[in-house]
């Protein structure tokens, strides 16, 4: 198996709810979509959001997890520090929760963090190291 991934897929509440999050709010491009059961949103090359049903995405995978939000972080990485302060901005006036502002980190790094409406948490990064050559191949 290639260490690659082509989707990421959330299981969501309400698909609407995520539709005016994605797209309305953070002005995302719909790829494709299934009105109330799936969005897709090409989020870079080769790579797609998937917003799910949770209920549908669930039976078709055969899981039944605990309430609550699943453990997962999406990373954005961008180029600046600046440019981490104006996504915080962005998402928190298309209705996300802050979880965090952001923050220098020890690490060098400069860092917040988000949750959009169903409690996934993304991160908005300025990781001073983090470099894709335009192969496409990422350096840490």
């Amino acid at each position: 198996m290639e260490p690659r991934v082509d989707f990421i897929s959330l299981g969501v509440r309400n698909v609407a709810d995520s539709r005016a999050f994605y797209i309305d709010g953070l002005g995302w491009p719909v790829h494709r979509e299934a009105a109330g059961e799936v969005l897709f949103i090409q989020v870079n090359h080769g790579l797609v959001l998937s917003l799910w049903d949770a209920r549908q995405m669930q039976a078709e995978a055969g899981t039944n997890p605990p309430s609550g939000v699943p453990c997962i972080t999406l990373s954005h990485n961008v180029e600046s520090p600046a440019d981490v302060d104006r996504i915080m901005e962005e998402a928190a006036a298309a209705g996300a929760a802050i979880i965090a502002e952001p923050v220098t980190q020890p690490w060098g790094g400069y860092t917040g963090y988000f949750a959009d409406p169903d409690g996934f948490r993304w991160e908005v990064a300025y990781n001073p190291t983090w470099a894709v050559d335009d192969g496409g191949t990422v350096t840490v």
